[in-house]
């Protein structure tokens, strides 16, 4: 049975759910070949699951839709939507460059055998041990965020080092306030009236090598004039070697938002660069979001149903494995994972275990005659949920698994109580 085939499917299910996901006959969904029955049966929940062929084939629309219509160009997985080792080899594989934002990124990238010549590193507040850590690997190049950068790195460099300087566009998309990068008060970037002096500063050392501008308007961008509107901003700057665009292309999270495809948001970056950027630079974009998002699932198991003045189906995760709900007010959708095969039939609340009452996975959400031990799942949660895993009520980082032809594999495995412990001192206040 294929998903547009079941009751609660046609193309709006479809279109929120991994590229590989089926339905079985008697409604139980498969993840890349794999039930979610043996998916939880053998990792537990709450578990984050990604279709990896799908999360594959997306690397590719980026990497040969931007080479095709731009062939200086280079595609950066922005590493802070999904920061694990297994994700960095996967994007390694598949031909992207690595952008990091801080040591414990960098050496996630590093312990992936993603090359140095291949990762940039970001940052608005880089540290000195920051800096050093990347300059002694040999990454590609450092985007320059204020003049403390400049300074820090001329301290630190004693070889050549490519850097690039990031510009405060003045472009605010439409998204949530938290997702705004690009607007004239963003803590990021130099405004276009002193990127001539860091310029001259750059320059002035001789190990610095100055080889292009960089910008990032936001996130969850679900139109495309923002980013011609970046490519115009930048090209008011002069000729650079290079132009890093950055990323922001936002996801189909609900089937009521939809997202621009790959191909609308390289024909408006690329068609603007046609007409704006030296014709011989090369062009650098970063999706994060737009790569992983969909890939990913989470499954959760029901632990309570209880009917007071709603309906209220609270499962053993929440805002401790998905913060983006409670953070930005983005709305998944939420299914009885085994049940596709029937319309829904309850309205209810969908919330976490956490005790706080902003841990609403889901307001109003049509299940199937939810019941204990039910398995949910969550649609679209490959970006940013892994990032922002908390230990709210001493959660537990739930697991990465990777779902491809039939076989799962660990990409992460489950946080233990004994890991937690480990950072902890038990009895040293006592001892003073």
């Amino acid at each position: 049975m294929t998903i547009e085939e079941t009751p609660i499917g046609l193309n709006r299910t479809a279109s929120v759910l991994p590229e590989e996901a089926s339905i079985a006959d008697g409604g139980e969904l498969h993840i890349g070949g794999c039930p979610v029955t043996e998916l939880v049966a053998t990792y537990g929940t709450p578990a984050y699951v990604f279709d990896e062929l799908g999360l594959r084939r997306q690397i590719r629309r980026f990497v040969d839709g931007l080479q095709s219509r731009w062939p200086s160009s280079e595609v950066l997985f922005a590493s802070k939507s999904l920061p694990a080792v297994a994700m960095y080899s996967i994007a390694r594989s598949e031909g992207l460059s690595v952008d990091v934002a801080g040591a414990g990124e960098l050496s996630m990238a590093l312990a992936a055998g993603v090359n140095p010549e291949r990762i940039y590193l970001h940052g608005n507040a880089k540290s000195d041990a920051e800096l050093k850590l990347a300059v002694d690997a040999g990454i590609r190049a450092v985007m320059v965020d204020n003049f403390d950068d400049i300074r820090r790195l001329k301290s630190l460099v004693a070889k050549p080092q490519s850097v690039f300087i990031r510009m405060i566009p003045g472009i605010s998309p439409t998204t949530h306030d938290s997702q705004v990068t690009g607007g004239s008060d963003s803590k990021f970037g130099l405004p276009a009236d002193q990127i001539a002096a860091a310029v001259a500063e750059i320059r002035d050392d001789p190990y610095l090598q100055l080889d292009g501008v960089h910008l990032h308007i936001g996130s969850q961008i679900l139109e495309t004039e923002p980013f011609a509107g970046a490519v115009e901003s930048v090209s008011h700057l002069g000729p650079f070697a290079a132009y890093d665009i950055g990323g922001g292309l936002g996801v189909t999270y609900t089937p009521d938002e939809p997202a621009p495809s790959v191909d609308e948001y390289l024909d408006s970056i690329v068609s603007a660069a046609s007409r704006l950027l030296p014709e011989d630079a090369k062009l650098l974009i970063e999706p994060g979001r737009a790569i992983v998002a969909r890939a990913g699932v989470t499954l959760y198991r029901v632990n309570t149903v209880k009917r007071t003045a709603k309906t209220f189906v609270a499962v053993d995760g929440g805002m401790a494995d998905n913060l983006d709900i409670a953070l930005t007010q983005q709305t998944y959708e939420a299914y009885s994972a085994t049940k596709f095969d029937r319309q829904p039939d309850t309205t209810c609340d969908l919330v976490g275990r956490q005790c706080e009452s902003g841990d609403l996975l889901r307001v109003d959400v049509g299940l199937v005659d939810p019941q204990v031990d039910d398995i949910i799942i969550m649609p679209a949660t490959g970006a940013y949920s892994y990032t922002m895993a908390n230990h709210y009520n001493g959660a537990l980082t739930p697991p990465i698994v990777f779902c491809r032809n039939g076989t799962s594999r660990l990409g992460a495995r489950r946080e233990t109580e004994e890991d937690v412990m480990r950072l902890q001192q038990p009895g040293l206040i006592e001892e003073w």
